[in-house]
């Protein structure tokens, strides 16, 4: 039987000739090539058209042969199938402009069927694996306490005042919201898999906003049944919080495959304290690519030794920023190639 592809094979733990490497926001502003497609389109446009999705979605690997494409898409698109209002503004990001402040407003809304309701999303993925049948698909989604975090501000904040006064004032719409998150989580990644994506990530960028107690009460739960619900299509989860150092623990109770780093954990520490039965993926500074390239292959090269080798997947900390010049990811990937 073939080898299956590096970044499967590490995802499971299993021997690589050198760990994988794949960027999270790898299809972005930062590449020339990106740029000329937004021109035409709105970024929900190009996000629900499948062959422009597909088209961004191959020009990292074109450009740099990346070890694994993900699909071009938004976390909130699921919320809108929902049937919440949602808008995105290129100076402020994404708008909820009725954000969720009743129970009234949680028992509205509905857990949506992804082929009904988001079908340009798994058309993308088919199209997707045609075009790199050679390359890994990552599908991905929000986790629920990220998305309730957007649908309950109506959009980015920094405190989360309102998020939390429902999470702790208001514990039976709290759980109402959670639940049909999750249920519709894994119902859109069971169509992206059924589509043809060959691993999942499940992104929780603001779970890191949440003290150790209030992770393991309101997010942990949820995680562990998507996580389960997923086992049998047998595809590899990764499971990504920024803000992950003080959850570490929490973390790997979630029985995800894989456990995305954000760059504030070392890496030897993480590895130490999780163990060898997870991988890991991260975690470098996604500023780090701004710095000339024999820094970036120093900081790569310390990252390589730090991962120990099987079970590690490079990537950043979190997503590459948009002004990010070509030649730092190049000298990232060059540095991952050549080995610490």
């Amino acid at each position: 039987m073939p080898e299956p592809p590096r970044f499967l094979a590490a995802c499971r733990r299993e021997p690589v000739d050198r760990p994988p490497v794949w960027l999270m926001r790898q299809a972005g502003r930062y590449l020339p090539e990106y740029r000329a497609v937004r021109e035409k389109v709105s970024f929900l446009e190009l996000c629900k058209t499948p062959d422009l999705a597909c088209e961004v979605t191959c020009q990292p690997i074109r450009r740099f042969g990346l070890d694994a494409a993900i699909l071009f898409s938004d976390i909130l698109i699921p919320v809108e199938a929902m049937g919440m209002r949602l808008e995105f503004h290129e100076e402020h990001g994404p708008l909820l402009p009725d954000p969720l402040r009743t129970a009234g407003q949680v028992d509205a809304l509905r857990v949506p069927d992804p082929e009904a309701t988001m079908p340009f999303v798994t058309e993308a993925v088919r199209r997707i694996r045609r075009a790199l049948p050679e390359t890994p698909l990552i599908g991905f989604a929000g986790a629920p306490l990220t998305l309730a975090a957007y649908m309950v501000e109506g959009g980015g904040s920094r405190h989360f005042v309102e998020l939390k006064r429902l999470l702790w004032s208001d514990a039976a719409a709290a759980r109402t919201l959670m639940g049909k998150l999750t249920t519709t989580v894994i119902a859109y990644l069971k169509a992206q898999v059924a589509a043809g994506a060959q691993a999942v990530q499940l992104f929780d960028t603001w779970a890191g906003i949440l003290a150790p107690a209030d992770f393991e009460e309101h997010v942990l739960p949820y995680v562990q049944r998507i996580v389960t619900a997923l086992r049998p299509t047998g595809v590899p989860v990764i499971y990504f919080v920024n803000g992950a150092g003080p959850l570490l623990g929490h973390m790997r109770q979630t029985g995800a495959d894989v456990l995305g780093l954000d760059w504030r954990v070392d890496l030897r520490v993480a590895r130490a304290t999780l163990g060898p039965g997870v991988a890991v993926q991260g975690n470098l500074d996604p500023v780090v690519l701004f710095a000339p390239p024999e820094e970036v292959a120093r900081r790569v090269g310390e990252l390589l030794i730090k991962g120990g080798g099987r079970g590690h997947i490079v990537n950043l900390g979190h997503g590459i920023l948009p002004d990010t010049p070509i030649r730092g990811v190049e000298a990232m990937l060059a540095a991952v190639r050549q080995g610490p």
